[in-house]
């Protein structure tokens, strides 16, 4: 294959996908508790879903938070609360998963049961639901 063939069928893929209406999956992991870090994992996700529905094709997300990034999720500590709601209110295929190990240990920690925001779904397993999403085809990132 010439640069020149590989580089017309390189340009012509997005063309492809977007006329089959391809359906896009990705998983962002977050686990540390870092402004930036929670806020970029967000802007990922936002950025990602404007590009796919620009192109005409669909996209689902999952954010799965674990470890210390599960501050991600606790009401009046986390600095992205607000836009975890909007998020969630404006882009259907955005979920938002919990580390139930982590909740777990929390909780023992702090000798009272930690609550979190309404937008997020408690998993057994953080790492096990990011294997499990990869199996099922996602594209793993981390921020």
């Amino acid at each position: 294959m010439t640069r020149l063939f590989a580089a017309a069928v390189l340009a012509a893929l997005p063309l492809m996908a977007n006329a089959e209406g391809m359906m896009h999956k990705l998983a962002i992991h977050v686990d540390e508790n870092d402004p930036q870090v929670l806020n970029m994992a967000l802007n990922n996700a936002q950025n990602v879903a404007s590009h796919y529905k620009d192109i005409g094709d669909e996209v689902t997300i999952e954010i799965v938070a674990y470890g210390p990034g599960l501050h991600m999720f606790v009401p009046g500590k986390s600095p992205v609360a607000d836009r975890i709601s909007a998020m969630a209110l404006e882009m259907d295929h955005l979920t938002f998963a919990a580390c139930g190990n982590t909740l777990r240990a929390m909780s023992q920690k702090a000798g009272a049961e930690i609550a979190l925001m309404d937008e997020a779904v408690v998993v057994p397993s953080g790492v096990v639901r990011l294997m499990e999403l990869q199996e099922d085809g996602y594209t793993y990132i981390r921020p």
